[in-house]
């Protein structure tokens, strides 16, 4: 899956154009809301805006941090939702008691797999998350998108795009032996968008139309990604193996390849076991990711 959308090829749109494209889209996996993404999207952006007002860049990224949930939209193959949204985690490592459902992860083959089921795994001490392979979702998409299109955005925005679910981490503090001094410091902005992420969501609406003009002002300025006009779906030359530790062997890499189908089977039968105890009361938990 992360091979075939790393393709970029489902449609050309402008930034906006895909804001809009996600009125027709609603997480069932977000139990604090159940008004359209756009919504969330300028709540959270205007709440930055707000606090922050010289940090134009994280208000940018807090318009599109979520808009890889197209991929539930039937234009870009209507993924389901356990495929798109709730929280993102490592895989090729143990997985950690912090990730929401985690008793589920017994039916996942990598749970009882010597190689793939200690605290580091394939991977090592400081590697840097860039090197960690993570479960897909609309998180990684954007990540896509933004580094396909040779965005100008620094590093601490790819960092909250691609990690803003990665609640194991940014939550509970897990996963920081795979961390670099690079992925320490983007992690501090993280942790303040998150606030922002979850909190600035309520039933005041915003006007759109009052709002527009500065975000395309935004979207503008940066360039490239983020086009007035057009952004390009163009191949970023992606590759699954890019994203193991240098120090992986090729038949890890090769062996964790293989065993994809058979995580993706397991994770499928957990979601069957676990079935409507996902729900909770007034809202829905945050569904585990899969491992693709």
């Amino acid at each position: 899956m992360r091979t075939e959308y790393g393709k970029l090829n489902k449609m050309e749109m402008g930034i906006w154009e895909c804001c809009e494209l996600l009125n027709d889209v609603i997480d069932e996996s977000d139990p604090d809301l159940d008004e359209p993404q756009i919504e969330h999207l300028l709540q959270t952006a205007e709440a930055i805006r707000k606090d922050y007002p010289n940090e134009d860049w994280m208000h940018l990224t807090g318009l599109i941090h979520d808009l890889g949930k197209v991929l539930l939209h039937p234009g870009f193959g209507e993924l389901p939702q356990w495929a798109v949204v709730g929280d993102t985690f490592p895989v090729g490592c143990a997985f950690d008691k912090s990730i929401v459902h985690h008793k589920y992860f017994e039916e996942n083959p990598d749970y009882h797999n010597s190689d793939y089921n200690t605290k580091y795994g394939v991977y090592s001490e400081g590697c840097g998350l860039n090197n960690v392979m993570m479960s897909w979702g609309h998180d990684d998409y954007m990540y896509l998108v933004a580094k396909g299109n040779n965005t100008t955005l620094p590093p601490a925005a790819l960092f909250i795009i691609r990690y803003h679910s990665f609640y194991a981490l940014h939550k509970s503090g897990a996963y920081r032996h795979l961390m670099n001094e690079e992925d320490t410091e983007n992690l501090k902005w993280l942790q303040i968008f998150n606030k922002y992420d979850l909190y600035s969501k309520s039933k005041v609406r915003i006007d759109v139309e009052k709002v527009k003009p500065y975000y395309l002002s935004l979207i503008e300025k940066v360039g490239t990604t983020i086009l007035p006009g057009e952004v390009k779906m163009v191949n970023p030359g992606f590759s699954p193996s890019r994203q193991f530790n240098a120090s992986a062997s090729g038949t890890e890499i090769a062996e964790f390849g293989k065993r994809r189908e058979g995580i993706e089977n397991g994770r499928e039968k957990a979601f069957k076991l676990a079935g409507e105890s996902l729900k909770w009361s007034g809202g829905v938990l945050r569904g585990c990711g899969v491992c693709l």
